[in-house]
């Protein structure tokens, strides 16, 4: 028998927790059981828990509890199997995907293949299929053991910018001369910005005034201005803003700033709010904030390059930003690592909280 032990989380209250513990029976037919070794957590893991309801987003909908007021926060890292009933996975093997905060997980693995499988769980199966996906660790070709950490910190927010980078580049940068990026310090923004250098495009940052020193020494962006600064901004040049803030005022000054220079408003996530855009009623001048959905970029270049060519072009990118953010002389992330489920409960309190240092990439381990 098994003890799975979870961390719950409040869906009228983030920051509250509970760890709640449960024993498994025998696995059935066509279930394998995973022991999940390590997990990371960012602002991006409170992201999917405030829009955990969102009819296209579904985020509590992955792993459910018997407790319909409390939801299992995702978060992605490595697990390895520890019994299995599928044929295709062998006890030992390690996967990186998308789990609940807890020490295991019981799969229904479909479509197995060297690559990895899907869950095939009949609650996800409605669910956005990316998330269902695990990766074996030994045909993972940008898989490096000593960047696991980087890896789970950086992949599933990585993807986003990557893809974000190219939607904006696929669409002419809309017209823009410059990108204006919102929330500069996140993972995410300067993930984009990083996949924008070298572009024929200015890309200015807003940020906080306690990390405007952060976004200025990471060295990619060409100009940053505060939060309170925004008006500072010359508003005659064609402007593309791309919103990893969330923020509704803030969103109602780039408008009023800009204008008929506003081209473009792409919402690309929220790292200050947790309400949903949807549930944002604005009254905006110029053009209206179109959501951005990683996910239909990769439908998009998976058919107009290949599967394997988008991953190749994915994976490159990953491993060069990945040295780049664990540079020694001058990193852009700097690991924390919190022991087991107990050590998570005051982090994520603290992430709800906005109390997270820009440099910070926090790690739990479940051993």
């Amino acid at each position: 028998m098994t003890q799975i032990h979870s961390l719950q989380t409040d869906k009228s209250d983030l920051a509250r927790t509970r760890i709640v513990t449960q024993t498994l029976g025998e696995l059935q037919a066509g279930q394998a059981l995973l022991k999940i070794d390590r997990l990371a957590l960012t602002t991006n893991n409170i992201t999917y828990a405030a829009f955990g309801d969102t009819p296209h987003l579904r985020y509590w909908d992955f792993f459910p509890t018997d407790d319909a007021a409390w939801g299992h926060m995702p978060a992605w890292g490595f697990a390895e199997v520890v019994s299995t009933t599928v044929e295709g996975l062998e006890i030992g093997e390690r996967f990186y995907g998308y789990w609940p905060i807890a020490t295991h997980l019981v799969v229904e693995p479909v479509r197995v293949t060297e690559r990895g499988f899907y869950d095939g769980s009949a609650h996800r199966l409605e669910l956005t299929s990316a998330y269902n996906q695990y990766q074996r660790n030994r045909t993972d070709a940008a898989y490096r053991p000593e960047n696991e950490d980087y890896q789970m910190l950086l992949r599933p927010l990585f993807i986003t910018s990557f893809m974000l980078a190219d939607y904006l580049e696929d669409n002419g940068f809309f017209g823009a001369k410059r990108v204006l990026v919102s929330s500069a310090s996140s993972k995410t923004a300067f993930g984009t910005v990083f996949c924008l250098e070298g572009k024929d495009i200015e890309v200015v940052g807003i940020t906080s005034a306690s990390n405007q020193a952060y976004v200025d020494g990471l060295g990619c962006y060409q100009q940053s201005v505060t939060y309170d600064q925004l008006e500072s901004l010359d508003a005659s040049i064609p402007t593309l803003y791309v919103d990893f803030s969330g923020n509704a005022e803030l969103r109602q000054r780039v408008h009023a700033h800009f204008e008929q220079s506003l081209v473009h408003d792409c919402y690309a996530g929220s790292a200050h709010s947790q309400d949903h855009i949807s549930e944002q009623k604005l009254v905006l001048k110029g053009p209206q904030p179109q959501s951005y959905f990683a996910p239909n970029q990769i439908r998009k270049r998976n058919a107009d390059w290949g599967p394997a060519e988008v991953t190749r072009r994915f994976n490159e990118a990953q491993l060069s930003f990945i040295k780049r953010v664990s540079d020694s002389q001058s990193p852009w992330l700097q690991l924390e690592t919190h022991q087991g489920l107990k050590a998570a409960q005051p982090l994520i309190d603290t992430l709800v909280n906005g109390r997270i240092a820009p440099i910070d990439g926090h790690v739990v381990t479940l051993d």
